[in-house]
Parts: structure tokens; sequence; C-alpha cells
């Protein structure tokens, strides 16, 4: 039995099963929304915006997702307190005739776009049985590539033009690698040290020499220039030397250079250094100096241990601060820099979880949709109910100012003035004039019984991350301390949601 096939699932989808299908409720038709409610909190610093990942995985996941002999055999194991079966024999026969997910239909935000709290990722529609046994397997793959593609866009931020790579994979969570890599090139790294991850997405793979390569000569009475020399003579067009297993800048970089100089007099042309230890800010200045001095103006300086967007944002301001004080240009050895970015990318340090819930917001009956709700004493986790339409909303500057949901039967007219009404705060809400708005609607069809594209390619995804990312206003981008960004809700929604709460109350 696969273990990620169809009961890679919490036993309580199951036993709810259960209760639908001997209730007869199992084929009523049901409307369940993916969101998360906070955006990811790193202690020192906040995430303004999520980036949605993970969609392509599930999608084709649940093309092959099917309960089968071996499922069933598993399920028939599994006893109540008394002893008797857990699973009676007409429910099991009956997941069997079901099979899978073809009676589902998914309504989701395209991967690789911006995402907000509250604003529904995935909606997915059909009948209630299969679309509860949905529930886990969705949370598990979106939840954590959105993490992680999350993180990787706040280092692509502070980065800025400069090349980041992933180097993560001997930190990720096990299989957890191959989405942390996806997740992250999403996000906005350029390329992976994972080799296999990387041939399958369509990248070649990135990588240098580790510091065993100089301690294994050194501990068989060779030296570090040795092992540099022998990196070279192997790898001639692809030279990048880790200056830091002895000592950076009297023993790594001159040995460094002086194999650089041999290779230039042999037609090569030197790639770069890497740091892995230290003052980097400090180590970066002083390697650049160097290496002009010899020649090597273009040779880049790779930086890694334990970065994250807080690292990068202050070792490029301690070079602003800094290098001129040794006679090297900041902003010329800033765009030198390449970032390699492993354990906090793909743990998303300081902040493991996203928190994102499936919950059931509408069941049809009578031809339509009676809206579902749940309250709590906390605001936040009062649902925003019913079947639901997802708009974002540009200002005339062409920035995104809002997400807006809708009832599904609201007709928008954008020659109307449009009004805001915060999700929860009766007091707050505002209006938009005619002509100074553009409506964009978000969640496109994405499955109907099978998944309804093939997977896209990965610079696509990557593009629209970009183009999302350019139209927030500069404040929700802030690495510390965002904006928020306002989700609003139509106010015929916020006037459902408030009837129901009443009548619950």
């Amino acid at each position: 039995m696969d273990p990620f096939g169809i009961l890679y699932t919490d036993l309580y989808q199951l036993t709810m099963g259960q209760v639908y299908f001997r209730m007869g409720l199992h084929e009523r038709e049901a409307l369940f929304e993916a969101f998360y409610r906070k955006n990811p909190d790193y202690g020192a610093h906040q995430a303004g915006y999520a980036v949605f990942a993970g969609l392509d995985p599930l999608l084709s996941w649940m093309e092959t997702a099917r309960f089968q002999k071996e499922e069933l055999e598993a399920l028939r194991t599994l006893k109540s307190r008394s002893g008797k079966p857990l699973f009676d024999q007409d429910y099991l026969r009956y997941l069997n005739e079901m099979g899978g997910f073809q009676g589902l239909t998914l309504r989701a935000l395209p991967e690789g776009r911006v995402a907000h709290p509250q604003v529904p990722l995935i909606a997915v529609e059909g009948p209630l049985l299969q679309a509860q046994l949905l529930e886990t397997a969705l949370l598990n793959r979106i939840n954590y590539e959105t993490l992680i593609a999350t993180k990787a866009s706040r280092v692509r931020e502070a980065a800025g033009e400069a090349v980041v790579l992933e180097f993560g994979l001997r930190r990720a969570p096990a299989k957890g690698g191959e989405a942390a890599t996806r997740a992250s090139l999403i996000g906005g790294a350029n390329r992976s040290s994972a080799v296999s991850l990387s041939h399958l997405l369509g990248l070649p793979s990135s990588g240098t020499h580790a510091h065993s390569l100089v301690q294994a000569y050194l501990a068989l009475g060779y030296s570090e220039l040795e092992a540099f020399q022998a990196f070279a003579e192997v790898f001639p067009d692809d030279t990048i030397l880790l200056l830091d297993t002895v000592d950076t800048l009297h023993s790594g970089l001159p040995h460094a250079i002086q194999v650089f100089e041999s290779l230039r007099k042999k037609g090569h042309r030197p790639v770069g250094v890497r740091i892995d230890s230290g003052d980097l800010a400090y180590l970066a200045i002083q390697v650049a100096k160097e290496l002009d001095k010899a020649g090597f103006s273009e040779t880049l300086i790779v930086l890694s241990g334990d970065l994250d967007e807080l690292v990068i944002w202050q070792i490029k301001s301690q070079i602003q601060e800094e290098a001129p004080r040794y006679g090297v240009d900041p902003d010329r050895l800033i765009r030198r820099l390449v970032y390699g970015v492993g354990t906090r990318m793909v743990v998303s340090w300081g902040a493991p979880a996203l928190g994102g819930v499936y919950k059931l917001v509408a069941v049809r009956t009578d031809g339509a949709w009676a809206p579902a709700i749940k309250v709590s004493d906390s605001l936040e986790k009062v649902l925003n109910p019913g079947h639901k339409r997802v708009y974002r909303v540009y200002d005339e500057r062409g920035l995104a100012t809002a997400d807006l949901l809708t009832l599904a039967e609201e007709v928008l007219d954008p020659s109307a003035p449009l009004v805001l009404r915060h999700p929860q705060d009766t007091t707050k809400r505002r209006t938009l004039p005619p002509g100074r708005y553009t409506l964009e609607p978000l969640l496109e069809e994405v499955y109907r019984g099978r998944r309804l594209f093939d997977p896209l390619p990965l610079p696509l995804l990557q593009e629209r991350r970009a183009k999302d990312i350019q139209r927030l206003d500069p404040g929700v981008r802030r690495l510390v301390n965002p904006h928020i960004y306002h989700v609003s809700l139509s106010e015929r929604l916020f006037a459902l949601k408030e009837e129901l709460v009443r009548k619950l109350a």
C-alpha cells in the first residue's frame, strides 16, 4: 500500500465519512474553502502577504488517489473500543465503488500568485463525503509549500536582483525536501542544489564544494592549495572555491587567487568564491578588495551560512556603510553577491506552520446553496459563509488595494461606487469612487473530476509571483512591521454573515 495514497489522511475524515454515509448525507452537495488566517510572523519580522504554492502536486495526487483492495483491507483491521470493526462493510463497499475524487470541482487561486489571510485559496465543491476526505491531503500540500514560497519571496525581496540559491535539502523534513525545493523556486530562488528535483523542474542544479574536500586533503598530508588546484583541474570552467576551512582572508583567499591566476593563464574564467562563516559583510568587503586588486573584479562572491531575509538585509546595510572605508564600491560589491540560503528557508525559520484551514461554508439544499457558518470568541475565526466570488481590487495607481469577497450571485457594476466592509468590525468601511478602481476575478476552475491543465512550467509560476509582488503597495512588502493589506466583504455578504451570527446567538 502506498503510504502517500488515499489513506494519507486523518482518521476523523473517515469516521465523519461513515456518519455522512449512515445518515444519507454522503452525496449531498457541499462547498468547502481552504484559506489561512494570519500571515507568517517570524518574531523580529513579519510577512505582509503569502505566495500560494502546492496546487499542482495536489491535483496530480487527486488524479491517482483511489480506494483499492489494499486500502480497504487496512481499514478493515481498525477496531472500535468494543473490539468490533470500526468501519461497516457497506461503507467500505461504497468507498470502493466511489474510487477517489472524481465527483469534485475545484476553483483555486492560480499557483504562484500572492495570497492574503481569510481569502479562499481553493474552493472544493461536490459530494460531502468526497470533499471531507480531501481535507488533510489538501492542507498537507498547500500549507507547507505556501509557507516556504512565502519565505523564499521575502528572501528574494531582500536579495534584490542577486542570484539566490536554495541549499536546504539536507535540513528539509525528509521527503518534504521535494516540496521545499519546488516552493523555494516558485517563491523567488533562482536555482537549487538538489540534483533530481532541479532536473524534474527543468533547471540545472547549482553547487560548489564542502569543507570536507579541503579537510580530506589536509588529513592526507596535502594542503588547502592542493585541494583547490584539484577542484580547478577537474572543473576548470566551474571553479567556485570555499574559503573558510582554514582562514578566510589569510589562507583561503590567497590560495584561491593563486588558483584563479593559473586558470586565467590556461584560458579559463574563474566563477567565484564562497564564504560560509564569520562576519559575512566584512569578509565580503575584504575579499572583493583583494580580488579586484588581483584583476578578478567580475568573480562572484557567494555567501552562505544561516542566511534569511533579515540577515541578507543586514549584510547589505553593513556593506553600504563599511565598504567605502576600504575603497570598495558598495553598490558594485552588492551586485556581485550570490546568496546560498538553506535551513532558514526550507523550515521557514521563526514561523514553522502556516495555519491554513479547510471549512464547510455551504451545503446545497432544495437546489440552492444554504450558507454554513462557524462562530467563535475569536472574531478572526468567525467564518465568511456561503458560495462566494473573490476579486482583487486595484486602485488608480494599478496597485492592489484590497481583496474582496462577494456572494456568488452578486453582479458588481464597475461604474458604481464600491463599498468595502471590514470582515469583523461593523464600524470600518471604505468606498471607492467609480473610475478609481478595477476588479480582477481570482479563482479559476482547475479540477472537474480530473485536472484541467497539465503541470505548468516553473518560469510561469515565478513570473506570476513577480508580477503580483510588483503590484503590492511598498508598505505591504516591508520585511519588518508591514502595512496590513485589506481583505473586505461586500455589503451583501457582510449582512448575511451578521444575520447568521445573530441567529446562532
